[in-house]
């Protein structure tokens, strides 16, 4: 049987490699925080979409898995299981670790119960004045009263008994809620030692507070519950009907999905649970205890001390000075293609592509693809300014991007009321492409300038994702780039075959594998032969098939994969040649770089796409090829770097123990750290050089 690590089993072994770096003592404290908030965040939207499928198949019966090569209720055994061992751990992390290391630097979480007597009359005083409006108390009576809870809202279930001597002995139920969408969700409190914090969870003090909200009742006990409700948009596929209006219907419809998790305090005593099932209708399935607390992503907004030592060393994003302070940002760009790293570059350059075409004079047609926006973003707003100062703007606005549709939804909108001609979402396909092409007229003829990226036009992530874009006015990829915008603002197909681009839904996937079997038959003649490949995830099956192949035959395979790896390396017999490593630091790893040795040319492409299905057979994809050979260089010394961490590259195989490389070599690298000042130096070596140019004229 060939080894496959299925999807969502590997994922989870990636949301534990974020879950490893805020137990990593190497991390400032803050930054430990974050990652728990990170793995929070990930592990909501993993239940919502991902675990929220699994279930509607089991519930679909037995019918609707025909093409299923799993078993869906083995795989969501598999998960809760991996999830309740992780959620453990997490638990044991904020207790043992962040709590213990907050006291160090003076800031104490409190429970209600150490609070000083002026604390309980601040935090009474509190919940009068500000919380009471919002704790919406409910008394549950099974099959009669079932509230409705909205999506990740934190709720107290209260177990009680009655004062009332006429009434029958037993357990009572309620729920309160903890308005942590109100309110901020960690509170500093009063303190007399000026040089210490205290705060308090908010859930805390509705703990509290409760007993004063149900009259005639003794509370025993409280625990903490939420139910996360399936997020995904069910939209079908079919090349008719109002695609947008189906969208916005189905974001009205998101908040009050089907349950796909019910989140519990561990110690809850099982009666409560069961009350709970039967009131909630749920399942075993459906059922995740986690620690005292939950929505856990609320770390993103842990109140900040203040002392620096506690984050991470800044790294302020190189300044492209060739291009940022240039007149104009096409002549630099015509004499040579220009690479941008971001975060290790400023997002500067990328914004001036916009805002010179935005004002110049000869540029008459500017296009973009639009999956993800900053919510204040000076790129959109130069698109406007370009309507506004005669250009022709088209944009594609993909509303299909997962949680991002209302936002697209709004940018489209703003944008077409600005005159931008705007094409919307494919249905059946999602269009994930990044790149724009800026047209202008010098010496009577017609010149495209394109750019390039693996990332999105995000001002925001540009300083956390690391992501990769090349700005060219080459002709071999400017002309194939218009007829990937032709195809999405026509829906025509082009007329001549990509011959330098690979584009989904044309010759992606074809080419990929050609490359494939192209090293495969290299290595078969004995000549050296080799593939290097990064992405967030590897899972589509026959990529997986042709990679087996070529280590069969002797091919050497590196793969970086930050997220999901379906492929097993280290299996005889199937993948002995291969070796995969998955690298979690301070920024997002968003790149896709596909390296073939190709007998010495040494092919090097950036994408756009990972390998999973969805990718490269439900998307328009692009892969470019880096054709400027000084920029092919710095590519590959970048993946040298990466491949040679020994801080944060775990190593991916069947285990998925997510063990840390630790080499025999003295130097410690952290390829993050490496790659920024592998770019100060060429800057500043790019500087020096400008100037002895610069001396020689004089």
């Amino acid at each position: 049987m060939t080894p496959y690590i299925h999807r969502d089993i590997s994922w989870l072994a990636f949301n534990y490699r974020v879950l490893q770096e805020a137990k990593d003592n190497s991390v400032p404290l803050y930054e430990k925080i974050k990652f728990l908030a990170i793995y929070s965040s990930n592990l909501d939207e993993f239940f919502r979409v991902r675990v929220a499928n699994h279930r509607n198949i089991v519930r679909a019966g037995k019918k609707t898995r025909k093409n299923l090569d799993f078993e869906p209720e083995n795989i969501l055994t598999e998960i809760l299981k991996i999830v309740n061992e992780q959620q453990e751990e997490f638990s044991q992390i904020f207790e043992q670790k962040i709590v213990t290391e907050l006291a160090k630097n003076d800031m104490n979480i409190k429970r209600r119960r150490k609070l000083s007597n002026v604390q309980i009359q601040f935090i009474e005083e509190y919940f009068n004045e500000y919380m009471l409006p919002f704790v919406q108390p409910v008394l549950l009576v099974d099959k009669k009263i079932r509230p409705f809870l909205n999506n990740a809202s934190l709720f107290l279930a209260l177990i009680m008994t009655s004062t009332d001597k006429a009434k029958k002995d037993g357990f009572y139920y309620a729920i309160v809620k903890v308005p942590s969408d109100h309110l901020p969700r960690y509170l500093e409190l009063p303190t007399t030692n000026e040089s210490k914090k205290d705060f308090i969870i908010l859930d805390d003090i509705v703990r509290h507070n409760i007993r004063n909200l149900f009259p005639g009742y003794n509370i025993q006990n409280s625990h903490s519950i939420k139910l996360t409700r399936d997020a995904e948009l069910y939209i079908d596929d079919e090349y008719s009907g109002d695609l947008i209006e189906k969208i916005k219907k189905s974001l009205n419809k998101r908040s009050i999905g089907t349950t796909s998790r019910l989140v519990y305090d561990r110690n809850m005593p099982d009666h409560l649970l069961s009350f709970l099932k039967n009131v909630f209708e749920l399942d075993d399935f459906d059922l995740l205890p986690e620690g005292r607390y939950h929505n856990n992503f609320d770390l993103f907004k842990f109140p900040w001390s203040g002392e620096k030592h506690l984050k991470d060393k800044p790294q302020p994003p190189l300044k492209l000075e060739s291009i940022e302070n240039a007149e104009s940002i096409f002549d630099e760009i015509k004499k040579g293609d220009i690479l941008n790293h971001v975060p290790y570059h400023s997002y500067e350059s990328v914004i001036k592509f916009f805002e010179d075409a935005a004002t110049d004079p000869t540029v008459t047609h500017i296009k973009i693809i639009q999956y993800r926006v900053a919510k204040i973003s000076r790129i959109m707003d130069a698109l406007i300014l370009a309507v506004k100062n005669g250009k022709q703007v088209s944009a594609f606005v993909e509303i299909k991007a997962r949680f991002d549709e209302a936002a697209n939804l709004q940018w489209g909108e703003r944008l077409e009321k600005a005159g931008v001609a705007v094409n919307y979402s494919i249905p059946g396909l999602k269009v994930h492409s990044k790149m724009s092409i800026v047209r202008r007229i010098e010496k009577d003829k017609a010149k495209i300038y394109c750019y390039f990226s693996t990332g999105n036009f995000h001002e925001d992530t540009a300083r956390l994702y690391s992501d990769i874009g090349v700005f060219t006015a080459d002709k071999n990829l400017t002309s194939e780039a218009t007829r990937v915008f032709s195809y999405l603002e026509t829906k025509n197909r082009p007329p001549k075959p990509f011959k330098y681009l690979a584009v989904g839904q044309f010759n992606l996937k074809p080419m990929l594998l050609n490359l494939i079997t192209y090293e495969t038959s290299q290595a078969e003649k004995g000549k050296t032969a080799q593939i290097i490949l990064k992405m967030n995830s590897l899972q589509d099956s026959e990529m997986i098939a042709a990679l087996y192949k070529a280590s069969k035959k002797g091919v050497e395979i590196k793969l970086i994969i930050r997220g999901i790896c379906s492929l097993v390396p280290g299996i005889a017999k199937f993948s002995e040649n291969i070796e995969a490593i998955s690298i979690v630091d301070r920024y997002l790893e968003h790149s896709r770089i596909f390296y073939f040795h190709h007998s010495g040319d040494e092919l090097t492409y950036l994408s756009s796409a990972d390998w999973m299905v969805r990718n490269l057979h439900h998307r328009i994809e692009t892969i470019f090829p880096i054709l400027n050979q000084n920029i092919k260089n710095t590519i590959k010394d970048l993946l040298h770097i990466q491949l040679n961490d020994n801080v944060k590259a775990r190593i991916i195989d069947v285990k998925k123990n997510n063990s840390y490389i630790r080499d025999t070599t003295d130097l410690a690298i952290r390829s993050q750290v490496e790659s920024y000042y592998y770019f100060k130096r060429k800057l500043e070596e790019e500087k020096a050089k400008r100037e002895k140019e610069r001396d020689s004229i004089d």
